[in-house]
Protein backbone atom coordinates (compact mmCIF):
# COMPACT_ATOMS: atom_id res chain seq x y z
CA UNK A 1 0.00 0.00 0.00
CA UNK A 2 1.45 3.54 -1.13
CA UNK A 3 2.10 5.93 1.47
CA UNK A 4 0.18 9.00 1.99
CA UNK A 5 1.65 12.13 2.00
CA UNK A 6 0.43 15.25 3.20
CA UNK A 7 -0.91 18.13 0.96
CA UNK A 8 2.19 20.88 0.98
CA UNK A 9 1.18 24.44 0.20
CA UNK A 10 3.92 25.17 -2.17
CA UNK A 11 5.57 28.42 -3.30
CA UNK A 12 7.39 28.32 -6.72
CA UNK A 13 10.28 31.01 -7.57
CA UNK A 14 11.56 30.68 -11.15
CA UNK A 15 12.32 33.29 -13.79
CA UNK A 16 10.72 30.80 -16.43
CA UNK A 17 7.08 31.01 -16.57
CA UNK A 18 6.73 27.64 -19.20
CA UNK A 19 9.57 25.97 -16.46
CA UNK A 20 7.24 27.25 -13.62
CA UNK A 21 4.03 26.03 -14.96
CA UNK A 22 5.31 22.56 -15.87
CA UNK A 23 6.65 22.36 -12.29
CA UNK A 24 3.37 23.42 -10.96
CA UNK A 25 1.70 20.96 -13.03
CA UNK A 26 3.74 18.38 -12.12
CA UNK A 27 3.48 19.10 -8.21
CA UNK A 28 -0.39 19.57 -8.38
CA UNK A 29 -0.03 16.05 -10.20
CA UNK A 30 0.83 14.78 -6.80
CA UNK A 31 -1.62 16.38 -4.96
CA UNK A 32 -0.16 19.77 -3.77
CA UNK A 33 -0.99 22.92 -3.68
CA UNK A 34 1.00 26.31 -5.67
CA UNK A 35 -0.04 28.99 -2.93
CA UNK A 36 1.81 31.97 -5.11
CA UNK A 37 3.99 32.10 -8.20
CA UNK A 38 7.18 34.23 -8.04
CA UNK A 39 9.96 35.47 -9.91
CA UNK A 40 13.41 36.67 -8.38
CA UNK A 41 12.72 40.40 -9.09
CA UNK A 42 9.39 40.24 -6.45
CA UNK A 43 9.22 40.83 -3.16
CA UNK A 44 9.70 37.26 -1.67
CA UNK A 45 9.98 37.92 1.86
CA UNK A 46 6.62 39.64 1.78
CA UNK A 47 5.25 36.54 -0.32
CA UNK A 48 6.00 34.55 2.28
CA UNK A 49 4.54 36.43 4.93
CA UNK A 50 1.60 36.70 2.92
CA UNK A 51 0.90 33.60 1.74
CA UNK A 52 2.94 31.29 4.57
CA UNK A 53 4.63 28.59 2.24
CA UNK A 54 4.83 24.53 4.20
CA UNK A 55 8.01 24.97 1.49
CA UNK A 56 10.06 26.80 -0.97
CA UNK A 57 11.03 25.39 -4.43
CA UNK A 58 13.35 28.31 -6.14
CA UNK A 59 13.94 26.71 -10.32
CA UNK A 60 16.91 28.94 -11.43
CA UNK A 61 20.39 28.42 -13.48
CA UNK A 62 22.52 29.85 -11.19
CA UNK A 63 21.19 31.81 -7.64
CA UNK A 64 21.68 35.12 -7.59
CA UNK A 65 23.06 37.23 -4.60
CA UNK A 66 19.36 39.36 -4.22
CA UNK A 67 17.82 35.87 -4.28
CA UNK A 68 20.02 34.62 -1.92
CA UNK A 69 19.73 37.55 0.04
CA UNK A 70 16.07 37.13 0.30
CA UNK A 71 16.08 33.29 1.13
CA UNK A 72 18.81 34.33 4.34
CA UNK A 73 16.25 37.26 5.58
CA UNK A 74 12.99 34.93 5.35
CA UNK A 75 15.15 32.05 7.08
CA UNK A 76 16.04 34.78 9.77
CA UNK A 77 12.27 35.98 9.81
CA UNK A 78 9.75 33.08 9.24
CA UNK A 79 11.77 29.76 8.82
CA UNK A 80 10.98 26.80 6.23
CA UNK A 81 12.61 24.52 4.15
CA UNK A 82 13.69 25.83 0.67
CA UNK A 83 14.47 23.38 -2.00
CA UNK A 84 16.33 25.16 -5.13
CA UNK A 85 17.15 23.35 -8.20
CA UNK A 86 19.94 24.74 -10.60
CA UNK A 87 22.60 24.16 -12.88
CA UNK A 88 25.27 25.99 -11.09
CA UNK A 89 27.54 23.61 -9.09
CA UNK A 90 29.85 25.63 -8.53
CA UNK A 91 31.17 24.51 -4.27
CA UNK A 92 31.38 28.83 -3.32
CA UNK A 93 27.83 28.86 -4.77
CA UNK A 94 26.32 25.46 -3.15
CA UNK A 95 28.14 26.78 0.28
CA UNK A 96 26.33 30.62 -0.35
CA UNK A 97 23.12 29.19 -0.59
CA UNK A 98 23.05 26.54 2.14
CA UNK A 99 24.71 29.55 4.59
CA UNK A 100 21.42 31.74 3.28
CA UNK A 101 18.60 28.44 4.27
CA UNK A 102 18.55 26.65 1.38
CA UNK A 103 17.83 23.24 2.40
CA UNK A 104 18.24 21.19 -0.19
CA UNK A 105 20.13 21.98 -3.28
CA UNK A 106 19.48 19.82 -6.35
CA UNK A 107 22.35 20.38 -9.57
CA UNK A 108 21.97 17.59 -11.86
CA UNK A 109 18.49 18.67 -13.07
CA UNK A 110 14.36 18.03 -12.21
CA UNK A 111 13.44 14.14 -12.72
CA UNK A 112 9.95 13.90 -11.75
CA UNK A 113 9.82 10.62 -9.94
CA UNK A 114 12.83 12.55 -7.45
CA UNK A 115 10.38 15.51 -6.46
CA UNK A 116 8.84 13.48 -3.96
CA UNK A 117 11.29 11.88 -2.34
CA UNK A 118 13.86 15.51 -2.55
CA UNK A 119 11.02 17.72 -0.67
CA UNK A 120 10.46 14.83 2.11
CA UNK A 121 14.09 14.28 2.85
CA UNK A 122 14.25 18.32 2.49
CA UNK A 123 11.40 18.60 5.12
CA UNK A 124 12.66 16.06 7.74
CA UNK A 125 16.21 17.89 7.51
CA UNK A 126 14.44 21.06 7.60
CA UNK A 127 12.29 20.01 10.91
CA UNK A 128 15.56 18.33 12.68
CA UNK A 129 17.48 21.71 11.98
CA UNK A 130 15.12 23.73 13.95
CA UNK A 131 14.68 21.12 16.64
CA UNK A 132 17.78 21.76 17.28
CA UNK A 133 18.13 25.07 16.60
CA UNK A 134 15.35 25.89 19.34
CA UNK A 135 17.04 23.25 22.03
CA UNK A 136 19.88 25.79 21.76
CA UNK A 137 18.29 28.68 21.85
CA UNK A 138 16.65 27.33 25.44
CA UNK A 139 19.86 26.48 26.31
CA UNK A 140 21.26 29.81 25.77
CA UNK A 141 18.26 31.18 27.48
CA UNK A 142 18.00 29.33 30.30
CA UNK A 143 22.25 29.99 30.68
CA UNK A 144 21.27 34.28 30.33
CA UNK A 145 18.92 33.75 32.99
CA UNK A 146 21.05 32.15 35.62
CA UNK A 147 23.79 34.38 35.02
CA UNK A 148 21.30 37.25 36.14
CA UNK A 149 20.10 35.17 39.03
CA UNK A 150 23.71 34.83 40.01
CA UNK A 151 24.46 38.51 39.83
CA UNK A 152 21.32 39.08 41.70
CA UNK A 153 22.13 36.99 44.09
CA UNK A 154 25.52 38.37 44.72
CA UNK A 155 24.10 42.16 45.10
CA UNK A 156 21.22 40.50 47.77
CA UNK A 157 24.17 38.86 49.18
CA UNK A 158 26.42 42.50 49.46
CA UNK A 159 23.13 44.59 50.43
CA UNK A 160 22.06 42.18 53.35
CA UNK A 161 24.95 40.62 54.36
CA UNK A 162 23.23 37.21 53.60
CA UNK A 163 25.21 33.71 52.82
CA UNK A 164 24.51 32.44 49.38
CA UNK A 165 22.30 30.17 50.51
CA UNK A 166 20.23 32.43 52.32
CA UNK A 167 19.99 35.51 49.71
CA UNK A 168 18.87 32.37 47.31
CA UNK A 169 16.07 31.27 49.28
CA UNK A 170 15.21 35.39 50.46
CA UNK A 171 14.76 35.71 46.29
CA UNK A 172 12.85 32.60 45.77
CA UNK A 173 10.50 33.32 48.87
CA UNK A 174 9.71 37.22 47.09
CA UNK A 175 9.44 35.83 43.77
CA UNK A 176 7.02 33.45 45.23
CA UNK A 177 5.01 36.18 47.08
CA UNK A 178 4.94 38.33 44.06
CA UNK A 179 4.01 35.85 41.54
CA UNK A 180 6.88 36.30 38.99
CA UNK A 181 9.66 34.53 37.97
CA UNK A 182 12.46 34.58 39.98
CA UNK A 183 14.73 35.60 36.43
CA UNK A 184 12.59 38.52 36.74
CA UNK A 185 12.80 39.01 40.27
CA UNK A 186 16.63 38.93 39.52
CA UNK A 187 15.57 41.80 36.18
CA UNK A 188 14.59 44.09 39.20
CA UNK A 189 17.35 43.68 41.56
CA UNK A 190 20.35 44.46 39.17
CA UNK A 191 18.38 47.13 37.42
CA UNK A 192 18.00 48.97 40.68
CA UNK A 193 21.15 48.39 41.71
CA UNK A 194 22.28 50.07 38.86
CA UNK A 195 19.85 52.93 39.42
CA UNK A 196 21.75 53.50 43.09
CA UNK A 197 25.15 53.13 41.77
Amino acid sequence: MAKETRQLNIMLIDELPERSMAMEKLLTGLGHRIVARASTGDDLTAMVNRYLPDIIIIDMDSPDRDTLEHMQSISADRPRPIVMFTNDDDSQTIHKAVKAGVTAYIVDGLQPQRVMPILETAIARFNEYQTIRNELEKTRNSLEERKLIERAKGIVMKQSNYDEATAYKAMQKIAMSRNMKLVDLARSIIAAAELLK
